[in-house]
């Protein structure tokens, strides 16, 4: 599915780096970080207009500064029916709480699927707010996360409550 309507976007600034939000029609539809994998072009982000993101911006705020530990914003998907079936159920995983790929197949009914769950992770388009940090290997080993591997183990530990020093 591909999102059509008015574009835009803001830049909010965070301990993991600066986070570019995005909307359509005034409804979140990314959240991306600098050095992200799948970050999609710039001149795709639509005008600079704070408006739409006031809310988003005081729950991140509310995350970050450890008062929050669930998002409750609308938000729409530009992605295949089974891309957005995982980012949904990513959004069952409570704060804190990590799971394996395997796990989070079995929970959407496509045991063997773990490789394309991992996928479809990978390519979430709302990061942080969707928390596909939150998703690990088997082994318990921290795999691939589109915003890297330091952010990953950085948005664990702040979740776990043993973060010690700032990432940047």
């Amino acid at each position: 599915m591909t999102l059509t309507g008015h574009r835009t976007h803001t830049v909010v600034d965070s301990p993991v780096g600066p986070l570019t939000l995005v909307a359509v029609d005034g409804t979140l539809s990314g959240l991306y970080m600098r050095r992200q994998r799948h970050r999609p072009p710039e001149e795709t982000f639509g005008v600079p207009d704070p408006e739409p993101f006031t809310e988003v911006a005081t729950q991140l705020r509310a995350y970050f500064d450890g008062r929050l530990t669930s998002f409750d914003l609308p938000m729409v998907f530009a992605g295949t029916p089974f891309q957005r079936q995982v980012w949904t159920a990513l959004r069952d995983i409570p704060y804190g709480a990590t799971i394996s790929y395997a796990q989070l197949a079995a929970r959407i009914g496509r045991p063997t699927a773990s490789r394309a769950v991992g996928l479809a992770n990978g390519k979430n388009p709302i990061g942080i707010i969707v928390p596909c940090h939150r998703v690990i290997g088997s082994t318990g080993d921290l795999t691939g996360y589109g915003g890297g591997l330091p952010t990953k183990r950085h948005l664990l530990a702040f979740e776990a409550g043993t973060l010690g020093t700032a990432l940047f």
